[in-house]
């Protein structure tokens, strides 16, 4: 395993990279909890398993290192004694279960499962009612009570992370250190407790600089952020990302310690729609001076530099004039951006790919990129345009809105 964090681009060769394999958690989703746990249907999970083994092994064929998000969080407990019962309290505590017989049953749940690696899967998982016994007479509260619906008890007590499979976004690899984010919706916020654990105490990890704590008053997602460079990093504003957010974070990669070799942020504001969920549903850069983007943001877009100011610890803010391919060219330092449309000048299936997440790619190095399969006219695009194309089955993994950018979490990438 490569120890440390190096990602000072979104195009340089990928080394290693953070993955969630769906498990059970999909098996936990119902009509009733789609809206809450941020879905619109209901993955097959087998397929959708398949789906996602064959992304790991094109890219491990590509020379890449695949860790597992789970494997790597129960690395790190095993590897500090009292982690594990640290970890079990603080997730009990977020998990909404505020019933006392409930609380007991769920962590005497916990505590039989043997295995850390299962015990991780299990807090992803959800835990259902029936695993447990919450017999009427053992309900000694009202939130115990609560859980019931006269005779019938409520099918989860603890609910899945379904999203889990999308690791880009709980935290983001700046650098050589990490933002630990803070989620928008409630259902993601536990996540950041496996980042936390992991750069916490797991070995390889432990004690890298972080650049933003998930206990932020704003929200930020790591799907907003895309390292441009070395000492350039863009931000979207959107849906799940907030300014005052983006304020803080360039405020600590501009001006804190250990210094993180950022110069400037570049702040993007999108469209704050769920089409739009992230910066990088919109544009991903697939080559040097090459960005995949959605035509329907060109035009739309506001762009703000955030850079050091005269003054120490001072932010200078300035709103940037100019086309997307201008103001992108200027954050490289190249000579010109070419902007490929998703779905080309086709309005339907532009719209229709993109939903699809179209533009979320995956660069695996300069001109070579992960797409899903389904978006067959912009990928007809991309490779008349004389890119190399990896394309990941996705009939089931993109019923959950997010594309190979969103389900990777790179930690390293060779130097441009």
């Amino acid at each position: 395993m490569q120890r440390g964090l190096n990602v000072h681009s979104e195009i340089g060769r990928l080394r290693t990279v953070m993955l969630h394999r769906p498990g059970g958690e999909l098996l936990n989703l119902s009509p009733d909890t789609l809206a809450p746990l941020l879905f619109d249907d209901i993955p097959f999970l087998q397929e959708a398993q398949r789906e996602h083994d064959r992304f790991a092994w094109m890219l491990a064929d590509e020379g890449v290192e695949v860790l597992y998000l789970d494997r790597l969080v129960a690395e790190a407990l095993d590897a500090h004694e009292g982690a594990r019962a640290e970890f079990c309290e603080r997730w009990l505590s977020e998990s909404g279960v505020d019933g006392r017989c409930a609380r007991a049953a769920v962590r005497e749940k916990l505590d039989s499962i043997a295995d850390t690696t299962a015990l991780v899967d299990k807090c992803i998982e959800g835990v259902r009612a029936d695993e447990l016994d919450l017999a009427p007479s053992s309900l000694l509260s009202l939130a115990d009570l609560m859980l019931t619906h006269g005779n019938a008890v409520s099918p989860l007590v603890v609910d899945p992370i379904p999203n889990a499979y999308f690791t880009r976004d709980t935290f983001s690899v700046i650098g050589r250190g990490v933002s630990m984010n803070r989620m928008l919706c409630a259902t993601r916020r536990r996540e950041s407790i496996f980042g936390d654990f992991v750069f916490r105490y797991h070995p390889a990890y432990a004690g890298v600089p972080r650049w933003h704590e998930s206990g932020s008053a704003y929200h930020i997602e790591g799907g907003d952020i895309l390292v441009l460079g070395p000492r350039v990093l863009g931000v979207g504003i959107s849906e799940r990302t907030q300014p005052a957010a983006i304020d803080s974070l360039s405020h600590r990669l501009l001006w804190g310690e250990p210094p993180s070799g950022v110069e400037r942020v570049f702040a993007f504001s999108i469209p704050h729609k769920r089409s739009f969920m992230h910066l990088d549903t919109v544009f991903t850069q697939v080559d040097v001076d090459t960005f995949t983007v959605h035509p329907a943001i060109l035009g739309t877009l506001r762009v703000f530099e955030l850079a050091r100011g005269a003054c120490a610890g001072e932010v200078r803010i300035r709103q940037l004039d100019g086309t997307l391919d201008a103001i992108l060219a200027q954050a490289l330092g190249v000579g010109g951006v070419r902007l490929i449309k998703c779905g080309g000048g086709d309005e339907i299936a532009s719209a229709r790919e993109q939903w699809n997440d179209g533009s979320n790619t995956l660069c695996v190095r300069p001109g070579r990129i992960f797409v899903y399969q389904r978006n067959s006219v912009t990928n007809d695009i991309l490779s008349r345009a004389g890119l190399e194309l990896l394309e990941v089955p996705s009939a089931e993994l993109s019923r959950g809105r997010g594309g190979p950018h969103c389900m990777s979490m790179a930690f390293w990438r060779d130097e441009l």
